[in-house]
Parts: structure tokens; sequence; C-alpha cells
């Protein structure tokens, strides 16, 4: 029997140790990650922003264009997508559609946190999450939903860490964001997500106080230590996520081989053009219109 997205992360995430989840923006970035080996990927906002539309991470994309991109990169992929649902895009109606609606373009996982909208990037200083009961409201409906059938594993998000450490202190900041996310664990969440703590020891203190699958963001020049998958699946991390190294890393290239070619010389490291037409999917054109090809 055909397993579905979501349970095919749920296989993934039973598995002992930490799972090293690369993030992407477009189809052919998670191809790639697919074709590296990596097991699962996830598509984030940041990266769809500035790659779809050249904008900040900030609330400015809509549902619609996140699923339009979303459905392009689950169909180029076998392995598991989890989705970037912001704050589920409204009130828990919408978060309940949300849902429905990523289910059905493909994805086996949604990010659902707890910010005001428009919402920000974590660690570009979130200055505003909602209220308990309605960070609890959001996780609600999406269980709801989930249970009614759009099978999904939901990730829920705190941002609580960063968004009342001026109000409430550092310490009363970290024990707000602790209590949110066993709260979503009560609640049915799968995967707990404490963005953007300053310290090793948060995220030894994150591990040792919520249940469930952990997951942790690396994003390098960030505000969370960068520590390897191996030290934080010991800590007890299951989903260790990359969220903009493709795209950090894809701009620079991009950077170098356009001052290459203002140069007037043509950029030395690039795939080669017979390595791009099979990545894009030429070889298993062709083979469809050959005579002999099956019908």
């Amino acid at each position: 029997m055909t397993t579905s997205p979501a349970q095919r992360l749920r296989a993934l995430l039973a598995r002992e140790g930490s799972l090293v989840m690369p993030c992407c923006f477009d189809a052919l970035s998670a191809r790639l990650v697919e074709r590296a080996g990596f097991p699962l990927t996830f598509m984030s906002g940041f990266s769809v922003a500035a790659a779809r539309a050249g904008l900040p991470d900030t609330g400015l994309l809509t549902v619609t264009e996140m699923l339009d991109q979303g459905r392009s990169i689950c169909e180029a992929v076998q392995i598991p997508v989890i989705g970037d649902g912001d704050t589920g895009h409204g009130n828990a109606a919408n978060v309940r559609r949300t849902v429905q609606q990523f289910a059905r373009a493909g994805f086996a996982g949604i990010m659902l946190e707890d910010q005001l909208a428009p919402k920000r990037c974590g660690h570009t200083g979130v200055k505003e999450v909602v209220g308990r009961e309605e960070a609890l409201d959001r996780i609600r409906a999406a269980v709801s939903a989930r249970a009614e059938g759009s099978d999904l594993v939901i990730v829920a998000r705190t941002d609580a860490r960063s968004a009342l450490a001026a109000s409430h202190g550092e310490a009363a900041a970290l024990d707000e964001a602790l209590w949110r996310l066993n709260a979503f664990a009560e609640l049915g969440a799968e995967v707990l997500f404490l963005e953007a703590p300053r310290s090793q020891a948060e995220l030894n203190r994150f591990c040792l106080e919520v249940p469930g699958w952990r997951m942790a963001n690396m994003l390098e020049g960030g505000i969370t230590p960068l520590l390897s998958p191996a030290a934080l699946g010991e800590m007890g991390i299951r989903l260790v996520a990359y969220p903009l190294t493709l795209l950090s890393t894809a701009a620079a290239a991009m950077q170098d081989a356009l001052a290459e070619l203002a140069a007037g010389r043509t950029p030395a490291r690039m795939l080669e053009f017979a390595a791009l037409r099979e990545l894009v999917g030429f070889d298993q054109y062709d083979a469809l219109l050959r005579p002999d090809a099956a019908p």
C-alpha cells in the first residue's frame, strides 16, 4: 500500500539520531537536495520570498503564492517536503483551510508559528507574538484539520523567546516559549520548534523540557550558535534545518559568475551543460518521444 507524504515523514522522524534538512526554495533546489541523498527538505519562506519575488520574509507573499511554489516543489521530488505555513494566514478558520490546502498540494508537513501577522524572519528582530489563547487556537485548528483527513505533520514554532525578551526579560521570555511549546505538544503538534535560542544552554533546556520531536535552525550568521548535526542529535534535536544555506550559496555563486562575465571571462565553476540538461529532465523527455517508447 502506498504511503502518504506525512506517513513517510513520520517514519523518518521515528529513526534514531538527527536528520539534516537543507531547505529549498524552488523545484530545482529541491531536486538537488534529493539527488544529494538527503531524505527530506523544507520549503523556506525566507528563501521563497527572496527567489520568487525579491522580497524580505515579512509576510508579503500570499498563501496562494506559497502554495503555487509548493506544488512545483512537491511534484519535482519523491522525498517528503515540509511547507512554511507562517501564521496560518489569519484566524483559526484560515489556519484550518491553510492546512487543508497544504495537504492537497502534496506537502508532508506544515510549520505554523505564533507571531503577530504580518510575521518576519525569526533572526531579524521579532517584536510581537499573539497571546497564549490565540497561539493555542492556531494549533488546535491545525490538529482538527489533520483529524478530518488533511494529514500533515504539524510543526509548531514559537518566537516568544525573541519577541518578549525586551518586555519580560531574557529568562521569562524563554520560560514563556517553553510553556507554549509544551502546550502545543499537548494539543497534538508532532514537531516542536524553538526559534532563535541564544545559546547551547537554551537548546539543552529546550530538549530537556519539551517532549516530542524537536527541530532547530542552523542559520549561518543568525542568532543561534552553529552546532554540528551530531552534537544536536546528542542533545535530542531530531530535525536540523539549514534554512538559507542553498539560497545564500546560490546568490554568492551568481554574483561571482556575473563578476566574471563583467570582466570579459567565462565563469570557471559551473554545472556542465550536459549535466544541467539531465537535471531538468531533457533525457527523460526525449526518451518519451522515441517510437519504441511505452505508451
